[in-house]
């Protein structure tokens, strides 16, 4: 079957990444079981299509955080699992896409609240949340032990915004990784984030944590600014790989 937009790879054999047209990533993790779709995209294709195109399995939805390019696509679906902390968030931006989504007969599913800690078993396969608050306030990561694997959503990201005025502090970015590499640390080898087009190394979380701490000491004079469609902030490398930095305010 042929899709306009999804772009669709297997990083690890019962895992699909499905790349929305360059825009941002879902995952379809498969167990013997079920199936859990982590994040869902912008909504501009029929991603339960796709996924009906790769699994027969019953299918959990899980959303990362509450931006548009990750949920709206929960229109396709039953019901979704999103921590309470970004629930308005994701409601917000499901406000902005209204008319278009009126247009086509769709409207969002209903959210289940979930928490951090919680596992979600698909047989053979169990995935953890973890705590990821700091881009936005309810972002969360899911953990596959066995795999060594953190799917990370945009709570760990190596083109990371922090600018957003519902973005955390960068002091409790920092202490969320922190805490991640405490309680986490040795039990991912990889992460797949909310942009990824394969997988990453966990040194990424070493990356942001330095990146972080650079922000907060001021150790930013050669930083370049930064232009999105809110305006004009400042970004920091956190690599030698253009486009691999943390976007701030500059307020720091």
């Amino acid at each position: 079957m042929t899709f306009q937009r999804a772009n669709i790879k297997q990083p690890l054999p019962n895992v699909y990444l499905i790349d929305d047209a360059g825009e941002s990533t879902c995952y379809l993790v498969c167990g013997s079981e079920r199936a859990l779709l982590i994040d869902t995209a912008n909504g501009m294709e029929d991603l339960h299509a796709i996924v009906r195109s790769l699994t027969e399995l019953p299918v959990t939805v899980v959303n990362t955080h509450g931006h548009g390019d990750h949920i709206l696509g929960n229109v396709y679906f039953d019901e979704a699992w999103m921590h309470p902390a970004d629930i308005g968030l994701a409601e917000m931006f499901f406000g902005y896409a209204k008319e278009e989504l009126d247009k086509h007969g769709l409207k969002p599913c209903p959210l289940r609240a979930l928490e951090i800690g919680q596992v979600f078993d698909l047989g053979g396969v169990q995935l953890e949340v973890v705590d990821l608050k700091g881009h936005t306030a309810g972002s969360i990561g899911l953990l596959d032990r066995d795999a060594r694997v953190l799917y990370t959503g945009d709570g760990l990201n190596t083109h990371l915004w922090m600018q957003l005025d519902h973005s955390l502090p960068m002091e409790t970015m920092l202490e969320t990784f922190l805490a991640l590499k405490a309680q986490h640390g040795a039990d991912f080898d990889h992460i797949l984030h909310g942009h990824a087009r394969e997988l990453r190394g966990r040194e990424v979380l070493d990356w942001m944590i330095r990146g972080c701490e650079d922000i907060l000491a001021g150790r930013t004079e050669n930083d370049p600014p930064y232009e999105y469609f809110g305006g004009v902030c400042r970004q920091h490398p956190i690599s030698d790989v253009p486009g691999e930095v943390i976007v701030y305010s500059g307020k720091q």
